[in-house]
Order: structure tokens, then C-alpha cells, then sequence
């Protein structure tokens, strides 16, 4: 006797695979009726499990194939088989037509409606294959989707104190030039002004412009994740990136190399660079801006918002008139912001403060600042050379890259400089190796260092949709902890509204690791010990590592177990 298999049948066994008790699994069913969704759907937005899991459990249950449907194209005598109306209630997509008989893309093939209002409208029968709901949506929306014009796509969005800074007369000339009497109101000018003025109000640290075939989209990332803002018709993306390049001072022509460039403008009485970086690709030029706002960078360690002890350590290690202190982490942990930020509280009338970096990031008064730039020889080893003629008292290289590079640094801090700079490495106890790793002798890193610091950036619980949560049990098994661990600690998480963007994380704060020097770390050193043995005495010794700095701020209620997890589990 053959068993019908249904949804509910399907979904106590994905709960069971998932061990997903029967009462959790009545409970999350309860709350998939009443804000009529999948279950499916809902076991994905609880991070229970991953949408292509989902789509690949159904596909092997239902004995339906999965297909990845980037690589189709599909004829507009196909599309217009079933109406846009229709392909947007129920996300599907037609895919082809033999004889009488439709096949289409479907994440919901136990619709029972969708099915009888499909051969009602297409006088065929269907077939369904499986798809995920994520690619599904966006091919519907690439191929129905509204590509009218572009005032219409404009219409109500607001972009009141915005301009652009002209700084320099070759800017406006330029400016002046290419866009004509009146252009500041065409439509593309509005456009890439509005996409501006929502990023920054958005909080957005980069914004994504990326061609397709069809189309293209904006993405901004948001807490360090990217969020589509719109897709468009291709039709007028050649003007936006013409528009870009001239508020950069960029080749407009040029379309078969990358391109560099920045910008800065005036909204809301607040000035905002913007750095630009533009690359050929299949179907034209993505551009990327990373977006600097300078109010962001404070006077004081205070204001970066890290626990009272790694902070305590910096203040002590910035007071010294010489010696390197470095800060290591990933690309976006926040190493830049960290780093201007002290220059800020260093930066008085009786110090000459220079930097060399590629690029500069945040133009600062009062601090003398190299762009490093290869085509002609300018090198953070040559700029730094000749940097420290200029008499400096405090260094900033924007990145140790090589081992000349380091060398010249480590030897300056050992000449009466202050040498900030960065690394690129999972933890403190890393950055010792990994000068070593590049030539440096090890007794000149044992006595030039002060201190190293590694910093990630976790995001926070949205305060606007905080509610209680008990932490999943494979979260704290995966971090080494039991439920008696969190005996009196209260978790938190965002339940996810319109201000987070269904996130449930709005905004982001700094954890960090400070590995002090000492003789016992500076024998070790010298010894060249690994960077594990050099981890395990700082720790020893003090050391509060960035698990440990994390977990504290899970306990205050700031963030949830995932993110200190996310964010440790990079060491």
C-alpha cells in the first residue's frame, strides 16, 4: 500500500532529520498558519535549516528534479503562456511548452489551487520542477518585472540636500562640461542622487551597482551584509555609469580597464566621501562605492566602544613616544575606523602625524597623508622611506604587504616614531609570526612592539524588536558551552521589523583581542615560538581573547550567541 506523502507528513520528517522535538514543530506550524506561510519558508527565516537544504529534501521526497535555473533562457513566447499576475501570486515560471503539456519552476509544488488555476488559464496540463525560492524570485522579477520609465520608478522618493562638493576647478569644469545646462534634474542625475541619499540613510557602508544581461540592480551592504534596493532595465544603465565617472573625475570613454576614483557630497549639512571602484565585467562595468563618513570618526578611545580593559591597554600603549602597535583583522573589520580614530586623540599642534596608505580612506585636518600609487613607483616601502624625512613623530602605514615594507616600519619604531599599521591575521598572537614569516628578525619585532590587537565587527540586536530567545542547543555546543552556562544570563534576539529590515540586527560594535608586550611574550618571540604557544600564555596571563570579549557582550544583551560564534570562530 503506497502512503500519500503530504506536506505535514514531509515536514515531521525534516523536523526529525533536524531534531526538532514534536511540540516545537506544533508550535512553529501554528505560526506558519497565522502569517500564512510555508512551513518550509518558516524553518528558514528561524535559521533551522537553509533554504537549498529544503529545496534538496523536497526534490529527493517528491522524486521531483532541482534545477538551477541561472543558466536558462527562456523564449518570450514561453513567458507570455502564463500572466505576470499569475506568475507573481504563486512565484512560478514557465519554462517550456511540448504539445498540450507545460512544464514550469515552482517552491510550492503543494499548491493544489495553483495547479487548477494554471490549467484553467493555459488549457494544458502542467508539470512542476523544483527551484528555490530565492532564484525564483528574482527570475520572475528580471522577466515580468516593471522596466517603465524612470520618472515613474523615482516618483516619491526624495532626495532634498543633496550636492555634489566641488572641490577642485578641473571637478567643475568637468561637471560643467559633460552634463549640460539643466542636467542636474535629468533623470539619471536624480537617480544615482537618490541611490546616494537612501545609502546613507540607510546606514550603508558600500553600495553594489551590478549589470546583467536583462537588467541590473542595486545592492546595499547593511551591517555587513548586502540587501537588493531595486533592479532595473538595462536601458539606461550606460548613463548612470557615465555619471559616476564624472562625479569621479573618471574616464567616461573608458570601459576596458578598472578604474579608481572618488568623490565627496554635501547632504544634511554633512560631508561624505565617497571612494570609487569600477570594474570591466561580462555585461558591462560593476561599481562598487564605499561609502566614509567622516562624522563617524570620533576623538577618544572611548568613543569606539570597546570593554574597559583592551581599552585601558591602548590608552597605556599610545602614550609611548616610540614603538609599533599594530591592529589585525580581516577586510571590514573595522581596523581603518579603529586606527583614525586614535590618530583623532593624537592628532594636536605639537605633532607631526603623516600617513601612506592605498587608499586614503578618510581625509583628516592636521594629518599629512600619502596615496600610494605603483604605475609610478610610490610604494608603501618607498612612501614610507621618504616619509620619515619629513621629521614625523607618529606613522600611519595603511597595510604591511611585504617584508620590505615591515622592515622599514619596525626599524622607524625603533628610531623615536609612534608606527601605527594593520595585518592580515585571524588573531593577536598571529601578527608576531607572520612578521617573522615576512624576514623580519625576530629581535626587532621582541623590541619594537607594543601591542597588537585583533578586531572583528559584530552586529547588534535590533533594539526596536528585542525580544527574549532561548540559544538553539547546536549553538552552544558549537561553542563549547551547556545550558547551565547561561544559568543567569537572559538571551536576546530581533524578531525582525521594518527599522532592521527583518534582520533583527541594527547597527554594529567592535569585539577585540589586545596582546600586551611583556618579557615573558617578547622571549617567546625571540625564541620564535608558534602562534598558538604565544596565544596560550597571553591568555595565561590575562589575556581577554575575542570569544571571551564577545560573550560579554552577549551577556549584557547587546547580541545574540550566533554572532559571537560568527565572529569567533574567525580566529
Amino acid at each position: 500500500m503506497k502512503i500519500a506523502v503530504t506536506k505535514e507528513s514531509l515536514a515531521h520528517e525534516l523536523a526529525e532529520e533536524r531534531k526538532i522535538d514534536a511540540k516545537e514543530l506544533k508550535v512553529l506550524q501554528a505560526q506558519a498558519r497565522s502569517e500564512k506561510k510555508s512551513i518550509f519558508q518558516l524553518l528558514v527565516e528561524k535559521e533551522l535549516i537553509k533554504e537549498e537544504e529544503v529545496s534538496e529534501f523536497l526534490s529527493d521526497k517528491l522524486q521531483m528534479p532541482l534545477l538551477n535555473l541561472n543558466s536558462l533562457r527562456i523564449p518570450k513566447e514561453i513567458l507570455t503562456l502564463v500572466p505576470k499576475k499569475l506568475t507573481e501570486k504563486y512565484q512560478i515560471l514557465p519554462l517550456a511548452k511540448i504539445g498540450k503539456l507545460i512544464t514550469l519552476a515552482t517552491s510550492t509544488p503543494f499548491d493544489i489551487l495553483m495547479r487548477d488555476d494554471l490549467k484553467e488559464i493555459t488549457k494544458c496540463d502542467v508539470v512542476f520542477v523544483l527551484a528555490s525560492p530565492k532564484t525564483l524570485a528574482t527570475l520572475v522579477e528580471n522577466y515580468y518585472g516593471d522596466a517603465g520609465n524612470l520618472e515613474k520608478m523615482l516618483e516619491g522618493m526624495d532626495d532634498e540636500g543633496l550636492e555634489i562638493v566641488k572641490e577642485k576647478d578641473d571637478f567643475s569644469d568637468a561637471l560643467n562640461q559633460k552634463q549640460g545646462e539643466g542636467a542636474e534634474d535629468a533623470p539619471v542625475v536624480r537617480m544615482v542622487n537618490l541611490i546616494l541619499d537612501e545609502a546613507i540613510r540607510s546606514r550603508a557602508s558600500d553600495i553594489h551597482f551590478e549589470p546583467y544581461e536583462r537588467n541590473f540592480r542595486v545592492r546595499y551592504r547593511i551591517d555587513g551584509s548586502l540587501k537588493e534596493a531595486f533592479s532595473h532595465s538595462r536601458d539606461m544603465y550606460p548613463s548612470l555609469c557615465a555619471r559616476v565617472k564624472i562625479m569621479s573625475t573618471l574616464n567616461i570613454t573608458e570601459k576596458r580597464i578598472p578604474q579608481d576614483g572618488r568623490f565627496r557630497v554635501k547632504v544634511r549639512d554633512r560631508e561624505i566621501d565617497f571612494r570609487v571602484s569600477i570594474l570591466p565585467i561580462y555585461y558591462g562595468e560593476k561599481i562598487v562605492l564605499r561609502v566614509l563618513d567622516k562624522g563617524g570618526l570620533k576623538s577618544g578611545l572611548d568613543k569606539l566602544g570597546f570593554s574597559e580593559k583592551p581599552t585601558s591597554v591602548f590608552a597605556e600603549a599610545i602614550k609611548n613616544p616610540y614603538g609599533m602597535i599594530l591592529v589585525t583583522g580581516p577586510t571590514g573589520s573595522g581596523k581603518s575606523t579603529t586606527l583614525y580614530t586614535i590618530l583623532n586623540t593624537l592628532n594636536t599642534i605639537d605633532r607631526n602625524i603623516m600617513t601612506v596608505e592605498d587608499p586614503v580612506e578618510y581625509q583628516v585636518e592636521g594629518i599629512t597623508q600619502t596615496q600610494v600609487n605603483a604605475e609610478v613607483g610610490l610604494t608603501f616601502a618607498s612612501g614610507l622611506r621618504s616619509l620619515l624625512r619629513q621629521s614625523p613623530d607618529i606613522v600611519l602605514v595603511g597595510e604591511i604587504r611585504d617584508g620590505e615594507t615591515a622592515d622599514i616600519g619596525v626599524k622607524a619604531a625603533l628610531t623615536g616614531h609612534l608606527v601605527f599599521s594593520t595585518l592580515h591575521t585571524n588573531s593577536a598572537a598571529g601578527a608576531m609570526t607572520r612578521l617573522i614569516d615576512m624576514g623580519v628578525e625576530p629581535f626587532l619585532i621582541a623590541s619594537s612592539v607594543i601591542c597588537v590587537a585583533a578586531q572583528r565587527l559584530m552586529r547588534k540586536i535590533c533594539q526596536y524588536c528585542k525580544e527574549p530567545y532561548p540559544v538553539p542547543e547546536d549553538v552552544l555546543r558549537r561553542c563549547g558551552l551547556k545550558p547551565e552556562d547561561l544559568k543567569d544570563v537572559q538571551s536576546f534576539r530581533g524578531k525582525g521589523c521594518a527599522k532592521c529590515n527583518q534582520s533583527g540586527y541594527y547597527g554594529r560594535m567592535g569585539t577585540i583581542e589586545v596582546l600586551k608586550m611583556d618579557p615573558e611574550i617578547r622571549d617567546l618571540v625571540l625564541q620564535k615560538k608558534s602562534s598558538d604557544v604565544l596565544h596560550e600564555v597571553a591568555v595565561k596571563k590575562g589575556m581577554e581573547t575575542l570569544f571571551q570579549n564577545a560573550f560579554g557582550i552577549f551577556k549584557n544583551g547587546l547580541t545574540t550567541l550566533e554572532e559571537v560564534l560568527r565572529v569567533s570562530s574567525q580566529e
